[in-house]
């Protein structure tokens, strides 16, 4: 990732970054959050302190219901991460990700994820999200050189603001890490993928899976597509549950018969 090559030259010799960086790197070190602040800094929304835990009404069960903040639900991602394929060849993944709802869209699957090619995955994404796209008002990138001129235009164009990550701040694009790492820990790495083909296959699965069933704290335990609590099942003792089996058994999804 290119914010990880950035981290790692940094400690071997680079200058450090002054002024404005300097202040956001030592924040990011001491633990706060670095998003609220550069946001402020835009014409585009208040200040946003994601250091306070989100606070809402209580629910029957006793737990508090997510309120996302006005800055969270108008953000968003795009980040790149590599499969090895069992033939020692390296796919690039490009996804993005909804900061508000938790959405994750897998863009594509390329050996070579030049400007042009990341360039219209942000056009056919944007096409995918038709008016949904005026909600996302911030998308943060890392300082790829993959991520050009034109890549911000395609975005600046509906009036979305792009904020590249500072150097040495990987909390700046915490969300995408985590994405990433489920990715990785609930599919790929019990996967030995063959192929392009493959990789898409296994990608589309989870990524159904992820945005139609599994659960998020932030979200109440609803699932990034899901909108409202789920009908409870009042005779768990009668009540037949199902099982639908996803990527041959590497997951299941229950749920309760009608």
């Amino acid at each position: 990732m290119a914010s990880i090559f950035l981290e790692r030259s940094g400690r071997h010799g680079s200058a450090a970054p002054d002024g404005e960086q300097a202040a956001a790197y030592a924040a990011g070190v001491a633990g706060h959050s670095t998003v609220g602040p550069a946001l402020a800094r835009t014409s585009r929304g208040p200040e946003v302190d994601l250091s306070t835990p989100p606070s809402g009404p209580t629910t029957e069960a006793g737990s508090t219901a997510a309120v996302q903040s006005p800055g969270l639900r108008h953000r968003g991602a795009i980040d790149l991460f590599h499969i090895d394929t069992v033939f020692l060849r390296r796919w690039f993944v490009l996804f993005f990700i909804d900061h508000g709802t938790r959405h994750v869209h897998i863009a594509g699957v390329t050996r070579h994820p030049t400007g042009p090619w990341i360039t219209q995955q942000a056009r056919n994404y944007l096409m995918d999200l038709g008016d949904r796209a005026e909600s996302i008002r911030f998308l943060i990138r890392d300082r790829g050189a993959y991520f050009t001129d034109s890549f911000d235009a395609v975005l600046q164009a509906i009036g979305m603001h792009v904020i590249p990550t500072l150097p040495q701040v990987p909390r700046m694009n915490a969300h995408r890490e985590r994405i990433i790492g489920s990715i990785r820990r609930e599919a790929l790495d019990h996967v030995l993928i063959m192929n392009e083909a493959h990789a898409r296959h296994i990608l589309a699965a989870y990524e159904r899976h992820y945005n139609e069933h599994r659960p998020h704290q932030t979200r109440n335990q609803l699932p990034p597509d899901t909108h409202e609590q789920p009908v409870a099942a009042h005779a768990l003792s009668t009540s037949k549950a199902l099982r639908t089996r996803i990527l041959g058994g590497l997951i299941n999804e229950y749920r309760y018969a009608a």
